[in-house]
């Protein structure tokens, strides 16, 4: 049986909807090899076609369009999603010293199109950006995934929600990223891709306790509650199918990218 390289986070979205896949538990005239990977090293290796096929960061994904198509299954888009600007107190962001998670992530975009005059911006693995703004390296973060979850723990506050500006701008859902195959698979393959994806998903809402030992296994220090939150909050009815909404979403961010 034919083998195609799959990159994805560790985080418990990721795992949670795609555990069926990679174990094999939905029909699939292909096996899968994951490779998870933090989202910017997988936008990174997008730049190469590494993968055949990958989580990819929308804001990215107008550079590597001609490398990869997008597919209808398997994205994290939805309300109430957004990256958020953390700080240790309320501060202005036009002149402050951020971190980022990486410069090809939608949440840089995201933060591009709401602060176009914004200062000094540090690249920081997505894992480390609380630590860096507690610590006072920087003067505030540019948070995703789990981190919007911990940050108060940290005695921090958010001082912008990007989901909230992005849905008050478009009044359309926050597109994060979405799954893609390379642009060189044949028309059958990328079919076949996007239904087993989709069947993972609808698994992964079947059988919810299923992949609780995986997710659990790539959560690193995280409770079980925030995994919990974390799946409940970035895998929902656009994971399955896009529709015209999601794809509107996409469509919009990706011409915003090409303007900034």
């Amino acid at each position: 049986m034919r083998s195609l390289t799959f990159g994805f986070s560790p985080c418990p979205n990721d795992t949670f909807a795609f555990h069926a896949l990679v174990h094999g538990l939905v029909d699939a005239p292909f096996e899968v090899e994951p490779m998870l990977l933090d989202i910017e090293e997988l936008n990174r290796r997008a730049r190469s076609g590494a993968l055949e096929l990958t989580k990819l960061s929308f804001g990215a994904f107008g550079r590597v369009g001609d490398r990869y198509r997008l597919l209808r299954s398997g994205a994290a888009l939805g309300r109430g999603v957004g990256p958020l600007v953390v700080a240790r107190d309320a501060l202005e962001l036009e002149g402050a010293r951020v971190a980022i998670p990486g410069r090809e992530t939608t949440a840089f975009l995201l933060f591009r199109l709401a602060y176009p005059q914004h200062g000094e911006v540090v690249e920081r693995r997505y894992d480390e950006i609380v630590d860096a703004v507690a610590a006072g390296e920087v003067e505030a973060g540019l948070i995703i995934h789990e981190s919007r979850f911990t940050y108060a723990d940290h005695g921090l506050v958010a001082v912008a929600d990007l989901g909230e500006w992005w849905e008050r701008e478009t009044a359309l859902p926050v597109p994060l990223a979405g799954i893609c195959a390379r642009a060189d698979l044949d028309d059958a393959t990328v079919a076949a891709a996007e239904a087993t994806i989709r069947a993972s998903v609808e698994y992964a809402f079947a059988h919810p306790e299923a992949s609780r030992e995986y997710v659990r296994a790539h959560a690193q220090e995280l409770s079980e509650e925030v995994c919990r939150a974390h799946i409940e909050l970035y895998v929902n009815r656009f994971s399955l199918d896009l529709g015209d909404e999601g794809v509107a979403a996409v469509n919009r961010l990706v011409a915003g990218a090409a303007a900034v």
